[in-house]
């Protein structure tokens, strides 16, 4: 827990909550212990959504759908989404939860690695959202800078590992090493680029909003 969790259940408590529909696949999820994502990076993706009112979005990550279908019911009407999944037991259950919130025809999910997936697609987007293997983000953002369009907002989740990312490498353990480094790295190479403006915030697990200039 980064932020205080008592404050963290304050805040919580006071946001209105989803759709039914949502609130569903939210429970199914926390029951089979699927990562989505937590409730204070719920109410952020529903404020920058109504504050930038992006028309194409990029999904990196589907799961089990839960954050695109959010996405599709706070965006604005006409938004279009493109989610990428490569772990073939989630992609049935994502179609599923895109169907039963109607969803399907304004949600295209691709399966499959998303290092192949990224350099086929082409235009541009308006808003991405990282949420995949965390120790791929640093790999994927080549291909992430140039779908992004200029003005265009990137949204990368859980980058503050626990809090383990200003720990020692060598505090870290071992099995996570390379994550943390990667991370790091993702991290410096965010707040360094000539073409993004960066901030980082202890929301949720860590999280960075960059927007492309």
């Amino acid at each position: 827990m980064i932020v205080d969790e008592r404050l963290v259940t304050y805040i919580n408590s006071l946001d209105r909550g989803n759709t039914p529909v949502l609130d569903e696949i939210e429970k199914e999820a926390l029951r089979d212990f699927v990562p989505i994502i937590r409730k204070e990076m719920q109410s952020f993706l529903k404020l920058l959504l109504a504050m930038q009112k992006p028309m194409r979005i990029l999904e990196v990550g589907t799961a089990v759908g839960f954050s695109a279908v959010l996405m599709a019911e706070y965006a604005p009407k006409g938004c279009q989404i493109v989610t990428i999944e490569n772990y073939e037991k989630r992609i049935p259950i994502a179609k599923a939860n895109f169907e039963r919130a109607g969803k399907q025809e304004q949600i295209t999910l691709l399966e499959g690695d998303a290092t192949e997936i990224l350099p086929q697609l082409e235009g541009q987007f308006d808003m991405i959202f990282m949420d995949a293997a965390k120790g791929q983000y640093i790999n994927f953002m080549p291909q992430v800078l140039r779908l992004l369009k200029t003005g265009g907002v990137l949204v990368s989740d859980n980058v503050l590992q626990d809090g383990d990312i200003i720990e020692s490498h060598y505090i870290v353990e071992r099995r996570n090493r390379t994550i943390y480094k990667r991370m790091r790295e993702y991290l410096y190479e965010l707040t360094h680029s000539d073409e993004l403006v960066t901030a980082v915030m202890p929301i949720g697990d860590g999280i960075t909003v960059s927007t492309k200039i």
